[in-house]
């Protein structure tokens, strides 16, 4: 038997209990005096009293604004066209710094340094016409409309004003079968379509994702807008007066990227009444408080986290497109080369919807970055069409700095306003490139909707041309 307890020993557990009792009852009681002020702070935000002074919160007037039926909407479509246009803008001095480095200084010393070591031609030509110049190109046009578009798009959405913007657009996303959040990755695909796929993770529902993940090719990314604002240049501004040129161009980029939305969600209505039917999910939204974007935070997550990460992935599938490229342009067969001959093929199907075969088979050989397809476009044309004294050689992409010797060389090619005008809805409707579909891919798991994602807009992009080819030899005469 264990002996009783001293009269010291029972005193000190006494206390001990004492103690531990008093500590709880304190922590209780500053428990209970926390809630009660976050409560009274949010009724004193969102209670109004009629005998007191109206109380002024910025974060209530902002809301009242950028939130509202009338006001909502068209401050976010302005506020967004301000954010395209500064990434636009801005990214033309770097664009070409990084070009006029990468292609005019380091390529040409490349090609020389090979030729005194003495490299076969045809290994200087693989290697340096071909994977270099591609991923030279990809970083040059890739890199500064990213290194804009992201950081302001994390300002954004530190700030707090995305959410917003899914609340403004949920009822229509709703509409079409999707969810409300399917709103930010689209906006994301503006930036670069991969970076969207990865975005859709925001979004709970595995059907609703797979729909977002879908339709988010008809974002127009960055990589895009090049190819779009030269042909419009080119095609569109050409037919008004030189004073209204640019805003022409302007506007007819600024449609088709309008037609992309539509065309998101149009499919994304499509799928959900289909092959992925169901029913839309709650959607819970808390509106969170505005606050002063972190500066470190956004840099990180918007060249690090998205800029970097996509780029990384654009140069993996873009280095072997050049040796692609140089390869179905140099090797031959009775005196023509393969490129020649696929572009033959392919003629008839391409001015059939309004396109060619040129166009075609530069959509095809560079469907690992749509940066690379205007340089594309421009050496296959000078190649089948035998454009003397313009460009470098067979294989060799460039670009020219004059428009109208661009446009040139694509009268050489036969092209028409028709080739112009269907070339912007194929670039804009076209199946995705193969950094897109790999991300696709890593997040949802599936092949089978990889490849859904990939000819889904492959096949909505020949229906469209086709079309509009069918309808401009009905009404414009030849």
């Amino acid at each position: 038997m264990n002996p009783a307890p001293s009269s010291k020993a029972a005193k000190v557990l006494s206390q001990a209990q004492s103690l531990r009792w008093e500590l709880g009852a304190q922590f209780h009681e500053k428990l209970v005096e926390s809630i009660y002020a976050d409560a009274a702070r949010l009724a004193d935000r969102a209670v109004t009293r009629p005998d007191g002074p109206p109380r002024f919160d910025l974060d209530r007037s902002i809301d009242r604004l950028v939130t509202s039926r009338l006001w909502g909407v068209p401050l976010m479509i302005l506020l967004f066209a301000l954010v395209f246009w500064i990434t636009i803008v801005g990214a033309n001095v770097p664009s070409r710094l990084l070009g006029s480095l990468l292609i005019d200084q380091v390529y040409p010393w490349l090609r020389d340094t090979a030729l005194q070591a003495g490299v076969p031609w045809w290994l200087r030509g693989l290697f340096i016409d071909g994977i270099y110049l591609a991923t030279a190109w990809v970083v040059s046009v890739m890199l500064p409309p990213m290194a804009i578009f992201f950081p302001l798009f994390t300002f954004l959405e530190d700030f707090g004003y995305l959410p917003r913007v899914a609340f403004n657009l949920d009822n229509v996303f709703r509409k079409a079968g999707a969810h409300g959040k399917q709103a930010l990755t689209m906006m994301m695909g503006f930036g670069c379509n991969a970076a969207g796929i990865t975005a859709t993770r925001i979004i709970d529902s595995p059907r609703e994702r797979l729909i977002a993940m879908i339709t988010n090719n008809f974002a127009l990314c960055n990589g895009r807008w090049p190819t779009q604002i030269l042909i419009a240049s080119l095609f569109i501004g050409a037919l008004a007066p030189s004073y209204l040129a640019g805003l022409v161009s302007a506007m007819a980029v600024v449609g088709v990227a309008l037609l992309g939305v539509g065309l998101s969600l149009a499919a994304s209505w499509a799928l959900s009444r289909s092959v992925l039917r169901g029913e839309v999910s709650a959607f819970s939204l808390e509106l969170p408080p505005y606050r002063p974007p972190r500066l470190g935070q956004i840099i990180y997550t918007s060249l690090i986290d998205r800029t970097m990460y996509v780029l990384w992935r654009a140069l993996v599938f873009a280095a072997p497109a050049g040796a692609v490229i140089w390869l179905v342009s140099n090797i031959t067969i009775n005196g023509f080369s393969l490129a020649e001959y696929i572009v033959t093929f392919l003629d008839p199907l391409g001015l059939f919807i309004g396109l060619n075969g040129v166009i075609l088979l530069a959509y095809i050989i560079a469907i690992p970055a749509n940066e690379i397809v205007v340089p594309t476009v421009l050496m296959l044309t000078v190649l089948t069409a035998r454009v003397a004294g313009v460009g470098s050689g067979a294989g060799i992409m460039f670009e020219l700095d004059n428009e109208a010797d661009t446009m040139a060389v694509f009268r050489a090619g036969g092209w028409t306003l028709l080739t112009g005008v269907n070339l912007m809805l194929f670039s804009l409707i076209h199946n995705p490139c193969s950094t897109t579909l790999y991300t696709i891919y890593k997040e949802s798991g599936s092949l089978k909707w990889t490849a859904i994602a990939a000819l889904l807009p492959l096949a909505l992009g020949f229906v469209v041309c086709f079309f509009v080819a069918q309808v401009w030899r009905l009404f414009v005469p030849a």
